[in-house]
């Protein structure tokens, strides 16, 4: 199947068209209903209400979502309430923006749901700024709010009652598809047209993306009893693929080589583009295998890749040594049989999973998700400018002050409430983001809105306007949390037909939103621009010293398992999953950090370095440990000892520069007391792992120079790493 429609399928059927679709019917539905009783006015509030609910309903375990939408609910309420009768006083209604706009957003502390639950409280209070209403109006227009919130979340739930598997069979779709472009990314560094460093920066780009949707179809699966029920084979199906999806991602993660060293000695030889083109077969059947997941798909015969394979044996083979020793094509080779054989075994577990959930599986897979503590202590004890997210809450207040007081001297619009609805949703925590949101927001809007004034100009239909209006209602939510420029183009002519029906010109709609969403965004860029910054740069020392934290815990499984100790399956992957989930945070980190102005990034160079060895450290780590043979372990000989202590010991050096705290014999005294084995020759495989060990502590060596010795959290002192 074409790339191009296997991306129309997986939108189609995945997550996100169908929250599109199910906010989209939530939405319309009581505005159509009332309209046809001449009560519009009352079927818009309702839509204000499940709006505001609609932010709440991500993702994820069934119980979270419906206490989010139940909380996100309530908070509409009492906002309307509160706003409508601060809304008769201008001082009043100030004092309320101020407040409300602070403490909502100090609940980014609690996650990403509870943030969305603050945002939809914040969404209400804007909404419902310029509105005229007396005391029995906002009493009636706080019910309907929250009458519209009940709504959306009761189909919701509904939704999730008659198909309980489908988010899980969405997220998993959707994590299999990020591994499928990761491994398609891993391609491009066998193709010697390709910009190594660029390879690097798209790679980590992805990584983080991969993380994100793994951490997603963990909340799902781990959090949720009806996954693991050992009575429950489709339950079963879904997590034990995801399990099989995981251990595919760490061999696509242990494919590293010198990529440098192989393209100057292979480039000619037309054997590189031989493994690329396998690599990215493997990956557009791991690709048409995620939609599978999701839908039902043609029949189709799955490609065997044995005569692939034995081709590029054959080119392997036919090379001779005047570009050097083929091993590492062998080791190519190895890798790409090993991904092919786990990639049947996926595709055979979908269809009839070959191992059963136990009450101890069930337990151990809770150990893989962390649990948010919603607390008031948590709030308390970040009411300090040493906190991010106090700074962020205080900006954010101080910015929708800003709009407030702004569209009250400015000559009254029919839409005011649009500059602060703009500010809202540009300004985020990272100036990053929020520069990124900005320009997105002004193009989308001024491209949105050139598309709505054509509609609006050339069709007169009414019938036809409203189906536009449905259409450019879908585009909107289907793109809420995926594609924010798409959302905003989809948005802009969606509110422009509707201005029509309510009887705007949308000349003049077209041009205020247009004059707000400037204002609005130049107030939330200078807002995230001078006041109280938390730049990256100050911030990264964290998952800095988390990645390397993660490295050195699980370098320490590898040292244990050739010091012959026994390493559990458990032990291994949450060390396994620390590590991933480090090493995607502090690339993210490195990402915002160099979308900040010039001048507030540090090191920019080195950091990069960092990132990159940090990778390579946790790839050949996942090499060596994944090519163990099972079994009994047994002691290795010292030789094979000496360059994993030494790599420990450097770690821990660059550990503890990070963090001055870090004692670095602790690691040392639970379990790396080098044993003692009789000196023998090593065999060929044993010669063959030091000299991978003997990279891994020249990594460690790299990565504690760059930490040490180039001062990395010093001011800028010149130098770079071309990986």
């Amino acid at each position: 199947m074409d790339r191009r429609v296997r991306q129309v399928g997986y939108f189609l059927s995945g997550q996100y068209f169908s929250a599109g679709l199910r906010i989209t019917l939530s939405i319309l539905l009581p505005a159509l209903v009332f309209s046809q009783f001449d009560q519009l006015s009352t079927g818009i509030t309702l839509s204000i209400g499940a709006l505001s609910v609609t932010l709440a309903d991500a993702p994820g375990p069934v119980q979270h979502r419906r206490n989010g939408m139940a909380i996100a609910a309530l908070a509409g309420f009492l906002m309307t309430l509160i706003t409508g009768f601060a809304r008769l006083n201008d001082l009043t209604l100030g004092f309320v923006i101020g407040i409300a706009s602070f403490f909502f957003s100090m609940f980014t502390l609690y996650g990403p749901r509870a943030t969305s639950v603050g945002t939809g409280a914040l969404l209400v209070m804007v909404l419902m700024m310029d509105r005229d209403m007396d005391g029995p109006a906002i009493l009636r227009e706080s019910g309907l709010v929250l009458a519209g919130g009940v709504w959306y979340a009761a189909i919701s739930i509904l939704s999730a009652t008659l198909r309980p598997y489908r988010p899980a069979q969405q997220a998993l779709s959707l994590c299999i598809h990020e591994i499928a472009r990761f491994m398609a990314i891993k391609a491009d560094f066998y193709r010697a047209n390709t910009d190594i460093n660029d390879d690097y920066r798209r790679l980590l780009a992805q990584q983080v993306v991969v993380s994100e949707q793994q951490n997603a179809v963990r909340e799902l699966l781990f959090k949720s009893d009806q996954y693991l029920a050992e009575a429950d084979p489709t339950g079963q199906r879904l997590v034990l693929t995801f399990s099989e999806m995981v251990d595919f991602y760490e061999q696509v993660v242990a494919m590293y080589y010198d990529y440098s060293d192989i393209r100057q000695r292979f480039g000619q030889s037309g054997v590189l583009d031989a493994v690329a083109h396998l690599i990215q077969q493997i990956a557009d059947e791991l690709d048409h295998l995620g939609l599978t997941v999701q839908t039902i798909v043609p029949n189709r015969q799955p490609p065997d890749f044995a005569q692939p394979l034995a081709d590029l044996k054959r080119q392997i083979d036919a090379l001779d040594n005047s570009e050097g020793p083929t091993l590492v094509l062998r080791k190519v080779l190895i890798s790409l049989r090993n991904l092919n054989q786990r990639l049947q075994r996926i595709r055979a577990n979908w269809s009839a999973p070959t191992e059963n959930l136990t009450a101890g599986n069930r337990l151990e897979y809770g150990r893989f998700v962390s649990h948010q503590a919603i607390d008031w202590q948590s709030f308390r004890d970040n009411l300090t400018f040493d906190s991010s997210t106090f700074r962020f809450s205080l900006r954010m207040a101080l910015a929708l002050l800003l709009g407030y007081v702004v569209t009250k001297l400015m000559p009254s619009g029919h839409h005011s409430y649009w500059v602060l609805l703009t500010i809202l949703v540009i300004l985020k925590p990272a100036y990053s983001l929020t520069r990124q949101r900005n320009r997105e927001r002004i193009i989308g809007t001024v491209v949105g809105g050139i598309i709505g004034v054509l509609i609006l100009l050339f069709v007169q239909n009414s019938v036809a306007l409203l189906v536009l209006m449905v259409l450019f209602m879908l585009g909107t939510y289907s793109a809420l949390r995926i594609n924010y420029i798409v959302m905003v183009i989809c948005v802009t002519p969606f509110v422009l037909i509707l201005t029509t029906f309510l009887g705007v010109s949308f000349i003049s709609a077209a041009g205020e939103r247009l004059l707000d969403t400037l204002l609005g965004g130049l107030i939330a860029l200078s807002a995230g621009y001078a006041l109280f910054p938390r730049w990256e740069s100050d911030q990264l020392i964290t998952p800095m010293r988390d990645v390397l934290a993660a490295n050195l815990h699980y370098m320490t499984q590898l040292y244990n398992r050739l010091s012959g100790s026994y390493l559990t399956v458990l032990d291994y992957k949450l060390a396994r999953k620390e590590v991933y989930v480090s090493s995607a945070n502090l690339a993210s980190a490195f990402q915002r950090m160099t979308s900040e102005p010039k001048h507030t990034q540090r090191n920019e160079k080195e950091v990069y370095e960092f990132v990159v060895l940090t990778h390579i450290l946790s790839a050949n780590v996942a090499t060596l440990l994944t090519g163990l043979p099972p079994g009994q372990p047994r002691p290795y000989p010292a030789p094979l000892l000496r360059p994993v202590r030494r790599g420990l010991v450097l770690l821990a050096e660059a550990q503890r520069k990070l963090d001055p705290a870090f004692n670095k014999h602790r690691l040392w005294e639970q379990s790396t007391a080098a044993p003692t084995t009789a000196a023998a020759p090593l065999t060929t495989d044993e010669s063959a792992m030091l000299e991978q060990l003997t990279f891994i502590q020249q990594v460690c060596a790299d990565i504690s120079a760059v930490t040490i010795t180039k001062g990395l959290m010093l001011p800028p002192s010149g130098g770079g790493y071309s990986p």
